[in-house]
């Protein structure tokens, strides 16, 4: 009988003493392991001259993206668990894929945008990040660039908000 129960307790010590802290997993990828309920998402401002609705688009964009993405709960008083805030601080279009003519053959749509994350659960502050982001898009000069203009700022956008939501809920 003995001889029975002492491998039991033994496995169960190993399993016990093998248990793992927080480990969390979904499918959307997302890694909160301190208790994260909720978000904020401050109004990101247009520090420049060109797109003026960008920043309130950008800000409903990203958050957005948060709500579709996680199941964290959004707050509007900046005071949630996990906080974004930032500016819009570059919007170029430079011609790029010159021609032996010395002339552009496509243009290029740069925007910037620092974002300052911070998680005020994540005690040691290693998850916050204060960054900039910067995506770009090309098109033809034989483009109207008024009629693509919204379509590729979208595109920009897009990426730019995965990769804010890469950096700051995904360990990738």
């Amino acid at each position: 009988m003995i001889k029975k129960i002492i491998p039991i307790l033994l496995l169960a010590f190993a399993f016990n003493g093998c248990k793992l802290q927080s480990i969390s997993y979904s499918f959307s990828g997302v890694s909160l392991q301190n208790g994260e309920k909720t978000f904020s998402v401050d109004y990101f401002s247009n520090k420049t001259a060109f797109a003026p609705n960008l920043g309130a688009d950008f800000t409903e964009a990203l958050k957005s993206y948060l709500r579709s993405r996680t199941n964290l709960t959004e707050l509007t008083d900046n005071d949630g668990d996990i906080r974004f805030e930032g500016q819009i601080t570059g919007f170029a279009q430079t011609p790029v894929d010159i021609t032996a003519d010395e002339i552009a053959a496509k243009n290029r749509l740069t925007i910037t945008i620092r974002v300052k994350y911070t998680n005020t659960k994540d005690e040691s502050g290693k998850s916050d990040f204060d960054t900039s982001f910067s995506h770009y898009e090309d098109y033809g000069i034989d483009e109207n660039y008024e009629s693509i203009e919204p379509d590729l700022i979208k595109k920009i956008t897009e990426k730019i908000i995965e990769d804010i939501y890469n950096k700051a809920l995904t360990n990738w």
